[in-house]
C-alpha cells in the first residue's frame, strides 16, 4: 500500500479547520461560575481555576456569555465597550491568561458577540442622541414621529412594550428590539458594519477561536419601517408577552443579514480554524432559517430555541433533524437542551422522567446522539434543576416585567454548585449575586466525582463515546417510524439508538443490534428489548437494523 502524504495532510488540515463540526461546547455564564475575590460575582480568574473540571468532561470548547464593559442593564448583553473586559470580571490580562490556560487544556474559546445593539451608555450612542448632524447621527435607527406624535410603526420590544423610545434632543424616536437601554445599531450604514467587524478582529487577533452571535437574525431592520403583521397562527390563549402576537417580518429577519454574515465569514476565514455559531431568535420557520444562515460562506453553525422548549416527544426530535438536513443538506446545526435563557431541562421535562437523575442521563444521551454540534450549559453535567426564586430576589428584566406569568431567566442563572459542604456551595465566600437554593446544592460536583452512577460520571462516559465514534459526531441520521414515546434511529449506519421518552416501561423488537455501547434501564433478550422509564440503549449495528413496537 502506498501512503499518500499529500492526501493525508489535506484531510488532517480539513479536520483541524472544521473542529466545530460535531463538536461539543460547554457554555459558561461567567457571573455564576466561580468567584475568586469574594464580591459575589463570578470572574475570569475563577473560571481559570475551574477549567480542569471542564477539560475532564471531554468537551471541545467553552463559550463565555458576555464579559465586555457594560452597565449590566441586561447582564452584559448591553455593551458599552466592545474591546475591553468589565472590571467585575477582571482585566484583559486575566482574559489572556484564561485563553492561554484553556488552550493548554485542549479547549477552544468562543466568546459572545452582541452586535445588533449597544448599551445606551456606549459613547457612540451618547454622541448619536445629541443631534441629527453629528458623526454618529445615523449609526442607530432613528425616525420622526407620526403627525399625532406616536411612534413610526407598531414594532414591539422583546422585553415588553413598544420598540421605540423618544429622544427630546433630536425630536425623534430610536429603535430598540430589547430594552430601551439597548438601542439598535443601523446596519444599513456601511461604517457601522466596518466598525463591528473591527471589534471582532480585535478578539480574533487576541486568540479566540470563534464567536457565539447573539440574536443573529436581528441585525437589519426594514428600511421602510413597515408594520409587522399579526401572527397568523391560531392560538388557544393569548401570549404572556405581546411580542409573540406579531409576525416579525420587518423588524428583523431581513435578507440583508445574509450579506453581512458573508462579510463576517470572510473575516474569520483570514484566520486558522475559527468558527461562528449564531442564535436564531425566531418562532416562525426557525429551522428553515438555521439552514439558510449556515449554507454557503455564512455561519458555520446555528441554533434556535426549538429544543429549548417544552416538547419532549419522538415526533418533535424527528421533525427537527429531518427538517434541517432535508432543507439544508450543506448547512450545519447546533443543538442544546438548556442555556442561560430558558428553564433547565431537568425541571422543564420532569413529567417525562422516571426520576431527575434518570432523565438527566437520558437527555444527555439523546442530545449527544443527535446529528449536529452540541452545546451544554454549566450545571447540566450535574443534573442541576431550576432555582425557585422569589420576586425580591430577581435581577432579570424579563422576570421583573412579566412576573408571575413568566418568572424570567434568573432561575437557570443561579451559581454553580461545587461543594455542598462549603458556603454558597463553593461558588463564593461573599454574598452571591443570586442565591444558591437548597434544592440545587444536592446536585454538587464534589458529591459526584468518582461516583460511578452519578450524572457527572455518566456525562464523561457519554462524551467519551461520542468523541471516539465518528458516526455519532458527523454521521447521517435514519429514523424509524416508531410510535410515541419510542424514538429510534441509526447514526452513520453504525450506531443504533433507542429511547423510551416516558416514565413507564415499554418493549420493542430489535433487529441488527450488535454489542451494547451504553444503556440505562435496558434488558435485552434476543430480539426483545425492554426499556424502563427513561430507558435507552445504543448498539453497534450488526446487519439490517430495525426497531418495531
Amino acid at each position: 500500500m502506498i501512503f499518500n502524504f499529500n492526501v493525508f495532510w489535506r484531510l488532517t488540515e480539513q479536520g483541524m479547520s472544521e473542529w466545530w463540526r460535531g463538536s461539543v461546547t460547554y457554555q459558561i455564564y461567567p457571573r455564576s461560575y466561580q468567584d475568586s475575590n469574594a464580591d459575589g460575582i463570578g470572574d475570569l480568574q475563577g473560571i481559570v481555576t475551574r477549567l480542569p473540571h471542564i477539560a475532564a468532561l471531554g468537551v471541545d470548547a467553552i463559550w463565555l456569555s458576555p464579559i465586555f464593559t457594560s452597565p449590566m442593564a441586561d447582564m452584559g448583553y448591553d455593551v458599552s465597550d466592545y474591546t475591553d473586559i468589565d472590571p467585575v470580571f477582571g482585566t484583559l490580562a486575566d482574559f489572556d491568561a484564561m485563553v492561554a490556560r484553556a488552550h493548554e487544556l485542549g479547549l477552544k474559546v468562543i466568546i459572545d458577540q452582541v452586535l445588533s445593539h449597544t448599551s445606551d451608555r456606549h459613547p457612540f450612542f451618547q454622541e448619536s442622541r445629541q443631534n441629527r448632524d453629528n458623526p454618529r447621527a445615523d449609526w442607530y435607527v432613528w425616525s420622526d414621529p407620526k403627525h399625532d406624535g406616536s411612534p413610526p410603526n407598531n414594532w414591539l420590544a422583546v422585553f415588553g412594550g413598544g420598540a421605540w423610545q423618544w429622544e427630546p434632543r433630536r425630536q425623534q424616536y430610536y429603535f430598540h428590539n430589547f430594552l430601551a437601554e439597548q438601542p439598535d445599531l443601523n446596519f444599513h450604514h456601511p461604517e457601522v458594519q466596518d466598525w463591528l467587524l473591527s471589534t471582532m478582529r480585535f478578539w480574533l487577533e487576541r486568540g479566540v477561536d470563534g464567536f457565539r452571535l447573539d440574536t443573529v437574525n436581528f441585525y437589519f431592520h426594514d428600511a421602510l419601517l413597515r408594520d409587522d403583521p399579526a401572527d397568523y397562527r391560531r392560538k388557544a390563549r393569548r401570549d404572556w408577552n405581546p411580542y409573540d402576537m406579531q409576525y416579525h417580518i420587518f423588524s428583523k429577519n431581513q435578507p440583508e443579514n445574509l450579506a453581512f454574515l458573508e462579510r463576517m465569514r470572510a473575516l474569520l476565514d483570514q484566520f486558522d480554524a475559527r468558527a461562528m455559531v449564531g442564535e436564531m431568535g425566531e418562532s416562525h420557520h426557525p429551522v428553515e432559517m438555521m439552514g439558510q444562515y449556515t449554507t454557503g460562506k455564512r455561519l458555520h453553525m446555528c441554533y434556535s430555541f426549538e429544543m429549548l422548549g417544552k416538547p419532549y416527544t419522538a415526533a418533535h426530535f424527528r421533525r427537527l433533524i429531518r427538517e434541517f438536513f432535508e432543507g439544508a443538506p450543506r448547512g450545519w446545526p447546533a443543538w442544546a437542551f438548556s442555556n442561560h435563557d430558558v428553564m433547565r431541562h431537568v425541571s422543564r421535562w420532569a413529567a417525562h422522567g422516571a426520576s431527575p437523575a434518570a432523565l438527566a442521563k437520558q437527555a444527555a444521551t439523546l442530545l449527544l446522539s443527535l446529528q449536529g454540534s452540541i452545546c451544554l450549559y454549566q450545571g447540566e453535567e450535574l443534573g442541576q434543576v431550576e432555582g425557585e426564586l422569589e420576586y425580591h430576589e430577581l435581577t432579570d428584566p424579563q422576570g421583573l416585567r412579566f412576573w408571575p406569568e413568566n418568572k424570567g431567566r434568573d432561575g437557570c442563572r443561579t451559581p454553580m454548585t461545587w461543594d455542598a459542604a462549603l458556603p454558597n456551595a463553593g461558588f463564593t465566600e461573599g454574598r452571591p449575586w443570586l442565591p444558591v437554593k437548597a434544592g440545587q446544592t444536592v446536585h454538587h460536583a464534589a458529591g459526584q466525582v468518582g461516583v460511578a452512577d452519578s450524572v457527572l460520571e455518566y456525562y464523561r462516559r457519554m462524551l467519551a463515546l461520542r468523541r471516539e465514534n465518528e458516526a455519532l459526531k458527523t454521521g447521517n441520521t435514519v429514523f424509524f417510524e416508531t410510535p410515541e414515546p419510542i424514538l429510534a434511529f441509526v447514526r452513520g449506519g453504525q450506531v443504533l439508538c433507542v429511547f423510551n421518552l416516558s416514565p413507564a416501561a415499554l418493549s420493542v423488537r430489535l433487529d441488527g443490534a450488535g454489542d451494547c455501547l451504553i444503556s440505562q434501564g435496558a434488558v435485552r433478550e434476543g430480539r426483545h428489548l425492554t426499556l424502563a422509564g427513561s430507558g435507552f440503549a445504543l448498539y453497534r449495528v450488526d446487519g439490517d437494523a430495525m426497531v418495531q413496537t
